[in-house]
């Protein structure tokens, strides 16, 4: 997989948020001109875009703000069994750690935190802009 694309009405809160989920920015740029509207489809576009890369290297995030055209369908409040893509997944060392620093930029527990078998520790947070996260803790074996 080369990277998940997400959209966002704030670009400068999204990259805040997602480097205290420990994801380092990678580059910034503005992406337009008539090649970018024919992989989209849109037509003329002009998007400012963001690439996080994963702490281990292997994987990417780029979190996209449309200048043009503007957004037609918002899926931020979008419940859990919505259709279509729907979260990202991020492991954590420690998740009550990571859920109290993300919570300082707005994050908010979508259920509960809950532990499956002796595996892992999980729980969905909604993040800026309603943006559906999943954080798991794996468990040591005892």
């Amino acid at each position: 997989m080369q990277n998940v694309g997400i959209v966002v009405e704030s670009l400068d809160e999204a990259v805040s948020f997602f480097a205290e989920l420990g994801l380092k920015l990678e580059g910034r740029a503005t992406v337009e001109g008539e090649w970018a509207g024919r992989v989209t489809g849109l037509g003329a576009q002009r998007v400012e875009i963001a690439m996080m890369v994963t702490p281990d290297g292997h994987s990417r995030l780029e979190i996209s703000r449309f200048l043009t055209p503007p957004i037609v369908a918002d899926h931020r409040n979008a419940p859990v069994n919505a259709l279509g893509y729907l979260r990202v997944m991020f492991a954590v060392g420690d998740i009550d750690e990571t859920l109290t620093r993300l919570r300082r930029h707005g994050a908010q527990l979508v259920g509960e935190m809950v532990q499956y078998e002796d595996s892992y520790r999980l729980c969905y947070i909604r993040g800026p802009e309603g943006i559906l996260i999943g954080l798991a803790e794996p468990l040591k074996a005892q």
